[in-house]
């Protein structure tokens, strides 16, 4: 009992940066997939993909038949991704930030397998994969 009373100082420091380290982990929400996982599910024909930036960021460069629904008009047009509910839907932004929004907003219109590809297109073209323009 003496050393934690002693130690104090340094048991909350080395409590605080161990929460600062998981924060990032607990913040994450839904669902995410990573540029591997996409690869896979799209060349297996089991994936639609959503792409949720502004028109003139989705014209410089984006996946390969994506389909461009600026996230917030998604929830006037969800409508427009009836045909997809059996597939995965794999949202996509510039870092997966918004991406991870608009997934959230699917799965409550009932698309049980939507999710956001981590890191969005700039992780995309980190790892030397191709974007259309």
């Amino acid at each position: 009992m003496k050393f934690l009373i002693d130690n104090i100082w340094l048991i909350g420091i080395a409590l605080i940066s161990g929460g600062a380290l998981l924060w990032p982990n607990l913040q994450r929400r839904g669902s995410k997939v990573t540029t591997l996982q996409a690869i896979q599910l799209i060349n297996q024909g089991k994936a639609v993909i959503i792409d949720v930036r502004e028109p003139s960021a989705f014209a410089a460069g984006h996946l390969r038949d994506a389909k461009n629904i600026p996230l917030k008009e998604l929830s006037n047009r969800i409508g427009e991704l009836d045909k997809a509910k059996n597939k995965t839907v794999i949202a996509v932004c510039q870092t997966g930030v918004q991406s991870s929004k608009a997934a959230a907003q699917l799965k409550k219109a009932g698309f049980n397998e939507a999710v956001s590809l981590d890191g969005g297109i700039t992780g995309w073209q980190a790892q030397g994969l191709p974007i259309v323009k």
